[in-house]
Parts: structure tokens; sequence; C-alpha cells
């Protein structure tokens, strides 16, 4: 490698790490804004799902029923603010008269903001883990709809977060028990009998619902023994 070669590639590893540093300060900017508007908001409960979903699927109308019951019950509604699942959610805390947040992020596919999400509260997020970070924090349950790999990483940090004892226990509701069995079985199977990689009461963190009455039930079960607060 001639020294031309070497000299060009130390200063872009130059320019990197000083862009690094000042990426700091974008990172802490996300994290502010994020903070002042989402703790104005009140209990909320998150709903996670699939991009794809198109309204009139069945998932889509259940989605819908279930953020207006939540709604009806005091709880506003937090979604992704995107298509599919996520606008479901938000046209459901509408309909139901509760607040009704999206916290998009900028993505090459599926991702933009839906109609149905409150003037004042719709965030845009440049870095997932501070968008997660805000899920986690201000949100008083999980509802997990059918979705892909980012239905399941949310699902999965959420249990993590709850098992590690690094947030206070919250509900976390997986719906659709048809969708959910096959996961669930090799949690179950595999995870826990097999490897021995979780302990039996690590399953008590999920619950399984088909209706918006039974979501709505686990929720209000679920605080009818608990406070409300701040996750972490």
């Amino acid at each position: 490698m001639n020294d031309t070669i070497m000299l060009s590639k130390q200063r872009r590893w130059a320019e990197s790490k000083a862009h690094s540093s000042w990426q700091i300060f974008k990172i802490m900017a996300e994290f502010v804004d994020g903070f002042e508007a989402l703790a104005k908001l009140g209990p909320c409960i998150s709903i996670f799902g699939s991009a794809r979903t198109q309204p009139g699927e069945p998932y889509y109308d259940l989605t819908v029923e279930i953020a207006k019951r939540l709604a009806e019950e005091g709880f506003g509604t937090i979604s992704g603010g995107g298509p599919g699942v996520m606008e479901a959610a938000n046209k459901g805390a509408q309909l139901g008269g509760g607040k009704s947040v999206g916290l998009n992020i900028e993505l090459p596919f599926e991702q933009h903001a839906n109609l149905f999400i409150d003037r004042e509260a719709s965030l845009h997020f440049e870095y997932f883990f501070v968008r997660k970070v805000m899920f986690t924090k201000y949100s008083q349950g999980f509802v997990m709809m059918p979705g892909g790999f980012g239905t399941m990483d949310e699902f999965f940090e959420v249990a993590t977060l709850i098992q590690t004892r690094k947030m206070s226990p919250v509900p976390l509701i997986l719906v659709g028990s048809e969708y959910w069995k096959g996961l669930l079985g090799w949690i179950t199977d595999v995870m826990l009998k097999k490897s021995g990689n979780i302990s039996p009461n690590d399953l008590d963190l999920l619950k399984v619902a088909d209706t918006a009455s039974e979501v709505a039930e686990h929720v209000l079960d679920f605080y009818s023994k608990h406070s409300l607060q701040p996750n972490f």
C-alpha cells in the first residue's frame, strides 16, 4: 500500500471519528425531545405489529377495536407511527377519544406517518435505540399483534427488560393465539424444557388474547393490583 493511499485512509478514519463525536449531540437531542413530549401523555399502551397488514384484514380491524377499547378505559395508544397495524392502532385510539401517539422512523420501505396520529404527538426518530427507549419508558403495557422481524425484536426486548428487572412489570399481551402458538411452543419446549435457558416463571410474563375484551381484561386486571407509573 503506497503512502498516498495510506494517508487517504487515515484522513477518512479521522473524519469518521469526528463525525461520531458530533453524533452524540444528535442522539441527546432525540432523547430530550422524546422525554419532553411523552412525559405529558398520561397512561398509554404500545401496540406493535406488521406494517404490511391492510385495512379490512382481520388483524387490522381487531387492532382498531383493541385501541378503541383501551381508549375507553382511559389508556392512550403509542404506535410506531406508520401504516398497517400501526395505523389501525392510532385510528382506534382516535375513535375511542384517547391519545394517539406515533413514534415514526425513516426506513427504506413501508414507513410513512399515518393520518390518525394526534398532531402534537407525532415524533420522528433517526435512531432505533432511542425510539425503543421511548416505547419502553412511557408505555404501561404492550400489545403484540402479528408481525415480522421488527415486532419480534420489540417483543423480546420488552420481555428481556421485564425478566431482568430493568423495567417495572407491565402487561405483555400476544394477540392471535393461532399466530403465536408456534413461537410459544418453541419457547416452552426448547428454551425452557430442553435447554433450561429460561425459568418457568418467565412464562408468566406473557398473556395471550384473541379479542379486544380479553386484552382490556388483562390490562385492567393487572392495574387493579399495581399502580400506574413510569417504567424506569
